[in-house]
């Protein structure tokens, strides 16, 4: 399966990090394509599914389409690994400590259609991210 991976140094330090993305709500800021997020019940846990709305089109969906993220694996505050059901992309998103109020991010992406444009996907997800936790940035 083609996989895609990106690294990047967030301005923030793990804590920080682990707590903006244990808010499941919060997916849609930094994973690019997505409108909203409805988690289920058990929120950010393992086997939970919660319901995503796309924003944009792509080759295989319309914009405004629905998929089911299933949650595989979480391992606070290090590893959060996701699957979108529909779209057959994994995620496996790695954080490390970097240093004074600094983190290490991962995140590796598989799918069948990674097609060129979208192995830029962690890039862009990871950029995101940075832009949304910066608690530890200096002037």
């Amino acid at each position: 399966m083609p996989t895609a991976r990106a690294e990047r140094e967030l301005l923030a330090p793990l804590e920080d990090v682990w707590r903006f993305l244990a808010e499941p709500h919060h997916l849609a800021d930094w994973w690019p394509g997505l409108a909203a997020v409805r988690p289920d019940r058990r929120g950010l846990a393992p086997g939970a599914r919660w319901q995503v709305r796309t924003r944009e089109a792509s080759l295989l969906r319309r914009a405004e389409d629905e998929d089911t993220l299933l949650v595989h694996e979480v391992r606070a505050p290090e590893l959060l690994a996701f699957e979108l059901v529909r779209a057959r992309i994994r995620a496996a998103l790695t954080l490390a400590p970097a240093g004074r109020g600094r983190t290490r991010a991962r995140l590796e992406v598989r799918g069948p259609l990674l097609l060129a444009f979208a192995r830029s996907l962690p890039k862009e997800a990871l950029a995101r991210l940075h832009a949304l936790c910066r608690t530890a940035e200096t002037a």
